[in-house]
Order: structure tokens, then C-alpha cells, then sequence
């Protein structure tokens, strides 16, 4: 059965918006450059199985995500010779899951590759794509030292049978932020990892949105990683403007139920608001189990291209918003997008969240309808 076609509550997916972000990230690169879409969490919410299909069709090379069973979800919608990347490390005991299905994994360290090749040692199996993540300052996972570089690349290319020493990788902490001390210190040991490695592999990749955006000269890569600025909201929030980006998704829903409450009354669980005069109320199909935060209480929506408060606390599968005058069941209500002369932005839902659009978008469910336009 599909999901979320019974209510008017859904996420609408803007088509040219996506290849336009695309286009805007390969400008400054050379006509041949390969892009990954990055399309892990449900497609940062947006919904993976019309983004895999928006992205293709718009000429990216292949997929990054962060998980196993993402890309074999990929592979199950019909990607059967594009390049899937997962992003972050795989347990040894599905490496050959991976193998069988032509799945790129990340390695960090040489003692996951020791373990996995008497694994791998057999006609039947493929050889296992992998990616080198390499530490440069982010911390997170791979290799640190050129040293220890040199070592995986010499195990690798030491058992081609088990091996296809695909690609390497790095990923940048900063390069969204107003300062670039630290991005250039993470540039100059990415400069050192790769001189320590003859030839280099397929893929070389170190620009993820934030970089493509805001460095695209300052680093060696020969593939863009697009999350955020594939999906046009701003990787860095409001440090650094992004204005050539278009936004990829909007978020709407429809007033189900309307009423007038008199002065003094309260709304929602807690009691939290009390109308300070007589008020038109219209209840909304959306909560916080829509990925819509319980602590959104007192932003607003927009109606009719107005600002439309909203009041009592979010519940699971409903809120209420103040309409500014009466309007009937039925009457569309933008949370993120335009209305008349209106936006709203992820930006700014994510700032009156106290976090980061990131956040806003991957906690969007499932049980909401997508649509293409």
C-alpha cells in the first residue's frame, strides 16, 4: 500500500531545482568530473527512490551513502552498474554481500583489509571494491599518516584477487565555516596523501558540498560528493551566503478542521496556550511523528502568503496554527516554500529549532508522500 496518499500533507520535489544545484557545482571543474549524489538517510529526507531517479537523469556518475543496507536499497531500485558508495565503515561480516553486488566499501585501517581477505579468497566471490577514507583533521574514520597510507595501498595492490583498490577519500570539518585555517591545514595533508600514492586510484575524491561551493580551486578531487548543495539549502547555514542555490523540496499540508475560540481558552496538551481574544484556529495533518519537532510551538506556517502562528504544542500527528482571519478546510498551508510573496526556508526553520537543516530534513518520515514536479 502506498504511503501518505490518504492526506494532503507532502513533500513536493522541484525537478530543475536539482539540476540546476547540479549544474551550479560543476561549473568550475572540468567537463569530465565525476559526481556522486549523496542520497544517504532517505535522500537527507527528500525520499531516495525519486532523488535516485532525479539524480540519474541529470547526469550524476553514481551514489554515496552511509550504510549497507542503503545501497543495497539502491541496487534494489534498478542501479545495477553505478558506482554505490558507503560512506562509512562496514562490519567484516558483510563483506561479501558487498562484493556479490559490486558495493563500494570504506576501509581505514589495514587490519579490517588483513581480516577480510582470507574471506574474500575464493573464484566465486568478486573482487571487493573499496575507498581509502583518509583522516586529514576531521577525526571521524580512516587512515592517518602518509606512512600508513603507503602500507593499505601495498596490501591492496598485493591481492588484486580479493581487491579493487577503487578510490580514497578524505572529508572536510570547516570548509563551511567564515575561517579557513583549519580547512587549508586539512588541504595540505590531503596534498601529502595523495603524493604518497603511485598511481592513484580510479576515483580521488575530497569535495564534499560545502568545499565544491566555497573551494573549488583549493582541492585535488576528481568527483563531487553533493548532499546538501545537490539539495539546495546552504551547507553552512548562515555563516556564508549560498544565494546560487535553489531549494529541491517544499513541505505542505492542507487546514483539515477550523474553529473560533473565545478568550482564555487553551490549546494542545499542557495547556500552553490560551487565546488572548476571540481567535480563528485551524488545525493542520502533521506532527512531530511527520518529523515536524515538538518544540516548533510559536514559529509559524504561512496562509495565503501570511505568517500564520503556530500555537500549543505539536503532537504526534496534528498541530494548530492562529489564522489570521477565517479561512475553510481545505485551504493549502506552506511550512517550507513559497506562498504569494513568502518563504520559508530550512535555514530558518532549522535556526528557530536551535539546529541545522540537516537535522530538519533527515527526521522527515517516511508516512509522507512524495511527489515530483
Amino acid at each position: 500500500m502506498a504511503i501518505g496518499i490518504h492526506r494532503p500533507t507532502k513533500i513536493t520535489l522541484d525537478r530543475d531545482a536539482l539540476v540546476h544545484n547540479i549544474n551550479v557545482a560543476k561549473a568550475p571543474f572540468a567537463d569530465d568530473i565525476n559526481i556522486f549524489a549523496v542520497v544517504k538517510a532517505n535522500a537527507y529526507g527528500h525520499g531516495i527512490r525519486e532523488i535516485t531517479q532525479m539524480a540519474k537523469q541529470a547526469g550524476v556518475t553514481g551514489f554515496a551513502v552511509a550504510i549497507l543496507d542503503e545501497a543495497l536499497e539502491v541496487r534494489e531500485l534498478g542501479y545495477e552498474k553505478e558506482p554505490v558508495l558507503v560512506l562509512g565503515i562496514t562490519s567484516i561480516e558483510y563483506i561479501v554481500d558487498a562484493a556479490i553486488n559490486g558495493i563500494s566499501l570504506t576501509v581505514g585501517y589495514l587490519e579490517w583489509l588483513k581480516a577480510a581477505q582470507p574471506i574474500l579468497d575464493s573464484e566465486e566471490i568478486p573482487p571487493l571494491r573499496v575507498h581509502i577514507a583518509v583522516d586529514t583533521g576531521m577525526g571521524r574514520i580512516g587512515v592517518q599518516t602518509p606512512a600508513d597510507l603507503k602500507d593499505m595501498v601495498k596490501f591492496l595492490r598485493e591481492h588484486t584477487r580479493e581487491f579493487n583498490f577503487e578510490g580514497m577519500f578524505t572529508h572536510f570539518a570547516t570548509a563551511d565555516a567564515p575561517t579557513t585555517d583549519y580547512f587549508e591545514t586539512q588541504v595540505a595533508n590531503w596534498d601529502a596523501a595523495i603524493a604518497a600514492v603511485n598511481p592513484l586510484p580510479k576515483y580521488v575524491h575530497a569535495a564534499n558540498s560545502a568545499a565544491t561551493i566555497w573551494h573549488p580551486n583549493a582541492i585535488q578531487t576528481n568527483v563531487l560528493r553533493l548532499g546538501a548543495g545537490m539539495y539546495g539549502f546552504n551547507p553552512s547555514g548562515t555563516d556564508l551566503d549560498a544565494p546560487m542555490l535553489k531549494p529541491v523540496l517544499s513541505l505542505t499540508t492542507e487546514v483539515v478542521f477550523v474553529k473560533q475560540l473565545a478568550k482564555g481558552k487553551s490549546v494542545s496538551y499542557g495547556a500552553t496556550y490560551h487565546t488572548s481574544e476571540n481567535e480563528w484556529i485551524a488545525t493542520l495533518p502533521i506532527g512531530y511523528a511527520d518529523g515536524f519537532l515538538r518544540r516548533m510551538q510559536g514559529y509559524h506556517v504561512l496562509v495565503d502568503g501570511q505568517p500564520a502562528e503556530i500555537i500549543g504544542r505539536v503532537t504526534m500527528d496534528q498541530m494548530m496554527i492562529r489564522l489570521p482571519k477565517k479561512y475553510p478546510v481545505g485551504t493549502k498551508v506552506t511550512i517550507v516554500g513559497q506562498s504569494g510573496d513568502q518563504q520559508l526556508s530550512l535555514v530558518e526553520l532549522a535556526t528557530y529549532a536551535n539546529t541545522i537543516p540537516y537535522e530538519i530534513v533527515t527526521n522527515l518520515s517516511t508516512r509522507i508522500k512524495r511527489e515530483v514536479k
